[in-house]
């Protein structure tokens, strides 16, 4: 893992949440995207060197509605850069780790992604991304 790659946060109404963190961050969001294979609708932000991702549902079937009734709005998980995410999971899963999806998706921004059970990860839900190379 080279460097923390963003912060996911679970929200409820993206428009809304969009315009908080304009304010926050004093600048608009750089990105939104529709990821249908994981039911959400995204919004990137960066803030310097750092990345912040919004989610909001767009079934309620999906992992984020699921958190959002659970839990709330909030942090959902810390994504990890990774060069090589299939050499990546493997190392992981020998060292005991949890990996919801042993084949890499396509998620956001470009990446392929897979994620850590948090049940592995002390509670925090660790997603891997790979930048897709065209």
């Amino acid at each position: 893992m080279r460097k923390i790659e963003h912060i996911g946060i679970a929200v409820k109404n993206l428009e809304v949440s969009n315009l908080i963190f304009e304010k926050l961050f004093g600048a608009p969001s750089y990105k939104q995207e529709e990821v249908a294979s994981e039911g959400v609708k995204t919004s990137f932000f960066m803030n310097g060197p750092n990345k912040i991702e919004l989610l909001e549902a767009t079934n309620p079937e999906s992992p984020i509605a699921k958190f959002l009734e659970k839990k709330g709005e909030g942090i959902h998980h810390i994504a990890f850069d990774v060069e090589d995410i299939v050499s990546e999971i493997a190392r992981l899963q020998l060292e005991g780790f949890v990996v919801l999806n042993e084949i890499p998706k396509k998620g956001a921004d470009n990446k392929l992604v897979a994620f850590l059970h948090p049940k592995t990860t002390n509670g925090v839900l660790i997603e891997l991304c790979q930048e897709i190379k065209n």
